[in-house]
């Protein structure tokens, strides 16, 4: 059987923001096959932690994927940034993934402790929280990608292929 996996990608949430690069990012890759993987998109999530964590854990429950790619768009950020971490008040969940073997070799992708305090972390928080709390057999990563542009899409989308693969390699 196939690995699958879901991945996740929000809407733009501040007025100066034409897209979300984690959206274009999505975009740019779901018309590409991968033979060693399928992908299920879930794309442009509302910028609310209720509504985007009910959307996802929905379509988990209704697809069982393998994994689950969260991502969100890091204005600030220069590089894809894995999250090791996603913390809801003082209680903290982790990836049960091996984040230096995931990001090993790759060149514009570096492992972050801080998920964002936003919704993007709310987003990873609930979905660890109800695969832990179910005890799914599925992995989950969130990650944060940086603006496009035309300097860095080819090596941003490059790595996020890798991610994709090494992820899909992983034992379920």
């Amino acid at each position: 059987m196939q690995t699958q996996i879901l991945l996740t990608s929000f809407q733009t949430w501040l007025p100066h923001q034409h897209s979300n690069s984690s959206d274009d990012l999505l975009g740019a890759i779901e018309s590409q096959l991968f033979p060693n993987f399928s992908l299920r998109f879930l794309r442009q999530l509302p910028v609310d932690i209720e509504k985007s964590s009910r959307r996802a854990i929905a379509q988990i429950d209704r697809t069982h994927p393998n994994a689950i790619l969260c991502c969100g768009m890091a204005e600030t950020r220069n590089t894809l940034t894995v999250e090791s971490t996603a913390w809801r008040g003082n209680k903290s969940l982790q990836t049960t993934l091996s984040l230096d073997s995931i990001v090993a070799n790759l060149s514009a992708t570096e492992i972050s402790h801080d998920a964002g305090k936003f919704v993007c972390e709310g987003l990873y928080y609930e979905v660890l929280n109800h695969i832990q709390h179910k005890q799914l057999p599925i992995s989950c990563l969130f990650i944060h990608v940086p603006l496009l542009t035309p300097h860095n899409f080819s090596m941003i989308s490059a790595d996020f292929c890798q991610l994709l693969d090494r992820v899909a390699k992983l034992r379920f």
